[in-house]
């Protein structure tokens, strides 16, 4: 598509991830999880505000009692933006030391999903997806990922799209009244030359929209699978997309400079930051976590 990918804060962020929208304030939120740092954008006002974190925050989702909760390296935690304190309250895999938490995101039923990855260097399927519920009780639900990302929710709340970023695949599961998941199964497979699949979210139509980390793109799928659209961006390594603005017209994309050396830093000078696409669809409001 020819809608042009405006940066809207050169961030020049590491690892820029997991955008969330909220109606109130009328903000998207992101991390920058090698920075340490939580960034919040205003675009009515182009109002920009970071909080340098002494632990490392892997993505954030808003909560129904106000405040977030933090994917953390190893656990779980309030955030409080208004002091920007971190509160701690679940360890989680003390037994995977080599790991940290990645992407999360909450269902329509308030609960939160979020997934471990292998950051050791190792490449071994350490990773995990979890179900953290609004009584603050987590359990694993799926094993054996390299790096478990992108939490995605069809319009019905009866399937959820996850993906293994490393072996290049989106799966997508059966999810029950309960929060059991079943039915395992391979939605999309990304070629090489696509890049690998990162952060998802999907739109008021129910079209899962995928962020190519290494592709320098976002695509649009249908239910079925098909690639339906396409948005390029003026930096390879694309990682999170999420709906905002007052009518959830707009697409806002985060991205990361991770990985790229000085010469390929030149040519992508806004590698890292901040995204805003006129996609032509309308996304859903983001759904809080009910603890």
């Amino acid at each position: 598509m020819t809608a042009e990918a405006r940066c809207v804060w050169d961030a020049k962020a590491g690892l820029g991830e997991g955008p969330v929208w909220l109606e109130d304030g009328q903000a998207v939120y992101w991390v920058d999880i090698l920075g340490g740092r939580i960034h919040r954008y205003a675009p009515a006002t182009g109002e920009r505000r970071t909080w340098t974190m002494a632990e490392q925050v892997c993505s954030i989702t808003p909560r129904a009692a106000g405040g977030f909760v933090a994917a953390t390296r190893h656990g779980f935690a309030f955030f409080d933006p208004e002091t920007g304190a971190l509160e701690p309250f679940a360890a989680v895999e003390p037994d995977r030391p080599g790991n940290r938490f990645n992407d999360a995101k909450a269902d329509d039923r308030g609960r939160l999903w979020a997934g471990t990855m292998n950051d050791d260097g190792s490449n071994q399927p350490t990773g995990a997806l979890y179900r953290l519920d609004a009584d603050l009780a987590w359990r694993r639900m799926d094993d054996g990922y390299r790096v478990a990302n992108g939490p995605a929710f069809s319009l019905d709340g009866r399937t959820m799209f996850h993906n293994d970023t490393r072996v290049r695949r989106v799966y997508a599961f059966d999810v029950d009244a309960a929060g059991g998941i079943s039915g395992k199964r391979v939605f999309l497979e990304f070629a090489e030359a696509d890049g690998k699949p990162d952060g998802m979210t999907v739109d008021a139509e129910g079209f899962l929209w995928v962020a190519h980390y290494g592709g320098g793109r976002v695509s649009r799928f249908a239910p079925d699978g098909r690639a339906e659209r396409h948005f390029n961006l003026p930096a390879t390594q694309v990682t999170s997309c999420v709906f905002g603005g007052p009518a959830l017209d707009v697409l806002y994309v985060t991205t990361a400079a991770q990985r790229l050396d000085a010469e390929a830093l030149s040519r992508q000078p806004l590698a890292g930051g901040l995204f805003a696409i006129a996609a032509g669809v309308r996304g859903r409001p983001t759904a809080r976590f009910a603890g």
